[in-house]
């Protein structure tokens, strides 16, 4: 058996030590937290997707962590503000921000924020995916996409399309829809999905593109005629609804998903805590059924792997803004 020198043997303890201690702490902190309230930040109106799912979440955190978790809206400037002030929050794990790929979006729409998000954010758990679908009000003369994008070319500027605000997921998608089809519709953006959805329920605006499970009960009323949706497969909450591809854009594919972020310089032993938790609650049987039949998919990564998510989609929609030149209103 070989032996080890004293003085490298006592080497490789003092190492160790070292690294015990300096792990102890962040160990220990991982363990008490949360040791007071939690708040997340939805940078969104309440009524949304993001509105929803957030508190969700909060809800299920809050059950098994022991701690309040409190949701806090702080809408503005297509989720700019709540999200900035999250950024200069302390990174403790006490404060988190809820995030949709608005945030990707706005990364190349809107260059000049005060921060960037992969700078100044740590991922630390995506929560879901739902595909979204394009309605319309009710007593237009069409029925179909093909219908509606004959009309659109017949009168370039001449209809509109609501969303919840600049870079958001129904505002990108209706880009993408423009460019891909080739034709001209005005954006009205709003400052939630609640004030767009209303109006398009309403008669003010000719369409929008929503997500399935909040447009689903009011398409199933009559109150909306829905024309398509933008995953690539139907969707089972409405399998009646072709999608876009179906319908006649070829290759046409937009979603809507959210996750969960804290300041950069959150201990990491809190994040995988977080992370860890998080899909526990979005992995369960219940969830994914109750999920599913609302339209919605949960979606459980890593906090490496949801890196890359974010990364590849800030990527995606950056070449998506450059060729539909969507602009910041």
């Amino acid at each position: 058996m070989t032996s080890i020198p004293l003085r490298r043997a006592g080497g490789v303890l003092f190492t160790a030590a070292l690294a015990l201690l300096a792990a102890g702490p962040a160990q220990a902190q991982a363990q008490d937290y949360p040791a007071r309230p939690v708040r997340i930040v939805v940078p969104f109106a309440p009524g949304g997707s993001a509105d929803v799912f957030g508190r969700f979440i909060a809800a299920r955190l809050q059950e098994s962590l022991g701690q309040n978790f409190i949701v806090d809206n702080r809408p503005g400037a297509g989720s700019v503000i709540g999200s900035d002030a999250v950024a200069k929050a302390a990174p403790d794990g006490y404060t988190l921000l809820v995030m949709s790929n608005t945030h990707t979006v706005n990364e190349s729409l809107i260059p000049n924020k005060p921060f960037v998000l992969m700078r100044d954010f740590v991922p630390v758990a995506p929560i879901s995916y739902s595909d979204l679908v394009l309605v319309t009000r009710p007593g237009l003369p069409f029925s179909t996409l093909g219908e509606l994008v004959k009309a659109a070319k017949a009168r370039p500027g001449g209809m509109s399309y609501a969303s919840s605000g600049p870079g958001t997921p129904y505002h990108m998608a209706g880009e993408l829809f423009k460019a891909m089809a080739g034709i001209s519709i005005v954006h009205i953006p709003y400052k939630g999905s609640a004030g767009a959805r209303t109006d398009v329920l309403g008669g003010q605006l000719e369409m929008m593109f929503d997500a399935i499970p909040t447009m689903a009960e009011h398409i199933k009323a009559g109150k909306v005629k829905a024309l398509a949706t933008t995953g690539r497969t139907r969707s089972a909450t409405l399998p009646e609804v072709p999608t876009m591809a179906e319908a006649g854009v070829p290759g046409y594919e937009a979603t809507l998903w959210l996750g969960l972020l804290a300041p950069k310089g959150t201990p990491a032993a809190i994040v995988g805590k977080l992370n860890a938790e998080i899909a526990r609650i979005t992995s369960s049987t219940e969830v994914r059924r109750a999920w599913a039949a609302q339209g919605t998919t949960p979606m459980t990564m890593g906090t490496e792997e949801f890196t890359r998510y974010i990364n590849d989609d800030i990527a995606k929609w950056a070449r998506i803004v450059k060729i539909s030149g969507a602009k910041p209103e």
